[in-house]
């Protein structure tokens, strides 16, 4: 099965592959990432947002390489509440005929962290000047570094890739 993922970012493609073939065990999966897909380059802001975001990059993956099985978008956002602010991301899978969405938990993000991201900085950068990190967006994430690594930011991705998946493992119910 071929899975296109409008990323080139190896955390995303890793959770991607990793939930496809948890999901689908019996299943060999070619998961390719497509760059330059994103459309959208400002942080999502709130839930909505981010899902679209995500549904968004899916659907350009879709109408990019149309031999495809799955097209995958991948979104993290931010949803701020004035005093905290949380981070988490939408993954949307599609296929010709059914989508799927899932979402990960949320987490509440330091407020120096949070300032930056109000001030217009890229979440992952951001991390990356309060921590002193390069790229970390591309490997552990915030969720990793506050949680030093308990859980990193692909299995915070690859429980919401199975989420999207449930409606294709359970196509007569959905």
């Amino acid at each position: 099965m071929r899975v296109v993922v409008a990323s080139q970012n190896p955390v995303k493609l890793n959770a991607v592959r990793r939930g496809f073939q948890r999901m689908f065990p019996e299943q060999e999966f070619q998961v390719e990432p497509l760059g330059n897909v994103q459309g959208n380059t400002s942080q999502p802001q709130g839930d909505r947002q981010t899902l679209q975001y995500a549904s968004d990059r899916a659907e350009r993956a879709a109408r990019l390489v149309s031999q495809a099985d799955y097209w995958v978008g991948v979104e993290g956002g931010i949803e701020d509440q004035g005093l905290q602010m949380s981070a988490f991301a939408w993954i949307v899978v599609k296929t010709r005929d059914k989508i799927g969405e899932g979402r990960t938990g949320a987490f509440y993000l330091p407020q120096a962290v949070a300032d930056l991201v109000r001030q217009g900085k890229e979440l992952g950068e951001a991390d990356d000047i309060v921590f002193g990190r390069t790229n970390s967006k591309q490997a552990n994430g915030a969720i990793g570094i506050l949680t030093g690594d308990v859980i990193d930011r692909a299995q915070l991705y690859e429980q919401a890739v199975i989420f999207a998946l449930i409606p294709f493992k359970n196509p007569d119910l959905y």
